[in-house]
């Protein structure tokens, strides 16, 4: 698949954001927003969990050390 290109500090930021922004959005905010906030937290989930972020490759960013 892809290289890994998150850090160990960037995957747990970015999963507890993730679950932060889940939780308000399907559970806090209604409407459209909080289906798309709630997407959001999804998407910062499975990149955190994953170990890959496609926005970073664009741009040549990693975290992850060698």
């Amino acid at each position: 698949m892809f290289a890994a290109n998150e850090g160990t500090i960037d995957r747990v930021v970015r999963i507890i954001v993730g679950l932060v922004l889940v939780g308000l959005g399907f559970f806090s905010i209604s409407g459209a927003v909080g289906v798309i906030v709630g997407i959001l937290g999804l998407i910062l989930l499975v990149t955190g969990a994953i170990g890959w972020c496609p926005l970073y490759m664009p741009f040549k960013i990693n975290t992850r050390k060698s």
